[in-house]
């Protein structure tokens, strides 16, 4: 069924929607300038005016790229895709693409409620979709090596990252302005794993 679809195009595919996804993210700024020129305004007068929108820039920026790292890591590790996989992926491509749109919003609407509940909603739906891709892969082993991260790693340490999304999209429901700030929280799993690391190093050296 698999063993013969080579993951390449269906990756290669998916890093150009990503790479013109967050390059449309600066389109709003860009398009500031003139606007901000035909009202004679100053260039601190622009970042000043153009806040939200930097703002909102640099988070999905942020987001895209993590995600993609993600994305990157998962796919390291595949070796074949399935039609289950491929869907769960353009579902992920999906939420990829609709991301400039929310952070349009957020950029000139700032952090009301549905701003942000919209905002994060989607990152989360991008975040269900990538842990929909791992459940695939992880019930499937003609998609993967036997050996497979994927494979080994516990439930938990995938899903980390839709449960934190999952919290801030809460938040964001009942207090807008603490949900952008909940975001910060997807810094956790790296800082664990990193510590994880760190801790057992010295412990695999000895043996």
């Amino acid at each position: 069924m698999s063993q013969n679809r080579s993951p390449e195009r269906l990756v290669f595919f998916t890093d150009a929607v990503v790479a013109i996804a967050i390059t449309l993210l600066v389109l709003p700024l860009v398009e500031a300038v003139p606007d901000a020129v035909a009202q004679h305004l100053d260039p601190a007068e622009l970042i000043s005016e153009n806040q939200w929108k930097i703002y909102s820039f640099l988070l999905s920026f942020a987001v895209i790229a993590r995600l993609w790292v993600v994305h990157h890591h998962v796919f390291e590790q595949v070796k074949a895709y399935s039609r289950p996989l491929m869907v769960a992926n353009f579902g992920w491509v999906l939420t990829i693409v609709v991301l400039p749109f929310p952070t349009e919003v957020a950029g000139l609407y700032g952090n009301d409620r549905f701003t942000s509940s919209l905002y994060i909603g989607t990152i989360l739906a991008a975040s269900l979709f990538q842990l929909l891709m791992v459940l695939v892969i992880r019930r499937d082993p003609t998609l993967r090596d036997e050996d497979s991260e994927l494979a080994r790693a516990p439930l938990f340490d995938t899903s980390v990252n839709t449960a934190l999304l999952a919290a801030a999209f809460v938040v964001a429901a009942l207090v807008p302005h603490a949900g952008y700030y909940m975001l910060l929280l997807l810094l956790l799993p790296a800082i664990i794993t990193r510590f994880r690391k760190t801790k057992s190093a010295p412990a695999e050296v000895n043996a």
